[in-house]
């Protein structure tokens, strides 16, 4: 189910970020086709915020009340996170500080559950790595978006040279995509200002 939605929600994603490119460009030129970019640019909208109301319902009356590990607990609130991140990275006004709100409560009872699982733990790592990618894209929190990072980072370094192969791949795969999100970052903030191309880079899981 994850994989599917994902697959779904992502060329939506993708297909808004480049309508809101050309959007820009054609606005700077006063372009004829500005209302039909804007017309396509709402119907994507509105089949992203299908998709979010579709998988939250889902996590919200059949998956996240019948999780049974801190695994699934993170999974699935996580999961809910990420959602109401895609659908606040699309919209303004009052949806975009209603899904940032939602967003935000399920990623913080994901971390509450988190602290039951290894520091190493592919979903504890994952889970940082997108909750600080909100902080940073969504709640423009820099601050708390690389101390987030930083600590799952930090906190997981030490332990990964105790893990299985196969563990050890998944687990050094999420830090260095926190690594990368930390430098990027941090290259941002003192420059104030990077192309938006590269902040989707690494942007999530």
């Amino acid at each position: 189910m994850s994989v599917a939605y994902k697959n779904q929600i992502g060329s939506r994603r993708t297909a808004w970020r480049a309508i809101s490119a050309i959007e820009q460009k054609e606005e700077a030129k006063g372009s004829k086709y500005l209302e039909l970019l804007r017309s396509y640019k709402t119907k994507v909208e509105g089949e992203v915020e299908k998709i979010c109301d579709d998988v939250t319902a889902l996590l919200d009356k059949y998956l996240i009340p019948k999780g049974t590990t801190p695994e699934t607990d993170v999974f699935y609130l996580k999961m809910k996170g990420d959602y109401y991140r895609y659908f606040a990275e699309c919209v303004t006004g009052d949806k975009h500080k209603k899904a940032a709100e939602k967003g935000h409560e399920a990623y913080k009872a994901a971390t509450e559950k988190a602290t039951g699982l290894p520091t190493t733990h592919p979903s504890r790592l994952g889970l940082a790595l997108n909750y600080s990618v909100f902080f940073y894209e969504i709640l423009n929190s820099p601050e708390q978006a690389c101390k987030l990072a930083k600590t799952a980072f930090d906190s997981a370094i030490g332990d990964l040279e105790h893990l299985e192969d196969e563990q050890y791949k998944d687990s050094a795969t999420i830090m260095q995509l926190l690594r990368d999100n930390l430098t990027l970052w941090t290259a941002d903030t003192q420059e104030e200002e990077a192309p938006a191309k590269d902040k989707e880079v690494v942007q999530d899981l």
